[in-house]
């Protein structure tokens, strides 16, 4: 059975205007068809006073982590908004609704976060503005194919069935950020590797489409090959009977599968050779930005200065 929901009312709970606000919560809660039933446990002697709701339902619902926010933007202040007590909500339910919402909150940051230090990382790998935001671009696909499929799969029930998979109404809250950090890396790991071979090719000739075939010729069979054997693990994450595991897992293997093929494979090396040239291209302004080695052979001129 699932836990109640605990409210925890702190102050003088002895005093009349508490009791009368107490009295009224309860009425509230046993009136809302979301609550089974609630039970009052008082500790005068500590100025606290415990009210047990149980939620109707599964705990982790929709309509409960509902019930939950009307109890805190509601009943509370309507029962208890003048009594001079502090009121806090606990249990498993408000938990993942304070979970979903610190999650909400400072998942953009991290996004903006990352995504702006990869920016300035690959800029002084690549001294290139062009590079920089393509790889990010290319990278955020194969997240935003992650996050597409496994909706599909997941929550619209397309191929579940094919799959094995069980079909449920949200996805795992913690899932989106954790796919991002987790295929960003590995995405910009297949991506820089790349890159270093098309740059190291392009210092010695100058020449953007023999260096981009030289590049893909170079790194494609050990990007396949290392992403095969993640697929591979990671869909064996998929095969459990968990549903987070379910979704952990397919969302990793269909990215890092759609990532060494369509996007490392095809889609990179067509948008640098339809670019050409400009895909070196750094504004004078930012000429300052140093040059770091990533590992490229030194140029003939290079080894004479």
């Amino acid at each position: 059975m699932d836990t109640p929901t605990i409210i925890v009312i702190d102050g003088d709970v002895s005093s009349e205007e508490t009791q009368a606000g107490i009295a009224q919560l309860q009425t509230s809660l046993d009136a809302d068809p979301a609550f089974a039933y609630s039970n009052l446990v008082p500790y005068p002697e500590d100025n606290l006073a415990v009210i047990y709701a149980q939620i109707t339902g599964d705990s982790m619902s929709l309509q409960s982590m509902d019930s939950v926010r009307t109890l805190r933007a509601e009943y509370i202040p309507q029962a208890l908004g003048d009594s001079p007590v502090r009121v806090l909500v606990s249990g498993e339910t408000a938990f993942m609704v304070d979970f979903n919402q610190t999650t909400d909150t400072y998942t953009p940051y991290i996004f903006a976060y990352v995504l702006a230090l990869s920016f300035i990382i690959l800029l002084l790998a690549f001294r290139s503005v062009v590079i920089s935001t393509t790889a990010i671009i290319m990278n955020m696909l194969s997240v935003g194919a992650a996050y597409g499929l496994i909706v599909l799969v997941f929550q619209k029930g397309v191929g579940a069935d094919f799959f094995g998979f069980i079909q449920v109404e949200v996805i795992e809250t913690w899932l989106p950020l954790f796919l991002f950090a987790l295929l960003f890396g590995l995405s910009m790991d297949y991506h820089v590797f790349l890159l270093s071979r098309v740059r190291e090719r392009f210092k010695q000739t100058g020449d953007n489409d023999e260096s981009v075939s030289f590049g893909l010729r170079s790194t494609g069979r050990l990007i396949t090959g290392a992403a095969l054997i993640m697929v591979a693990v990671f869909g064996g994450f998929a095969l459990g009977d968990l549903v987070m595991m379910q979704q952990m897992g397919f969302g990793l293997a269909v990215a890092i599968f759609l990532d060494a093929t369509l996007i490392r494979c095809v889609l990179v090396p067509a948008t640098m050779k339809l670019l050409g040239h400009r895909n070196w291209y750094l504004p004078k302004w930012l000429e300052w930005v140093p040059n770091i080695s990533i590992g490229e052979l030194p140029t003939n001129r290079e080894k004479g200065n």
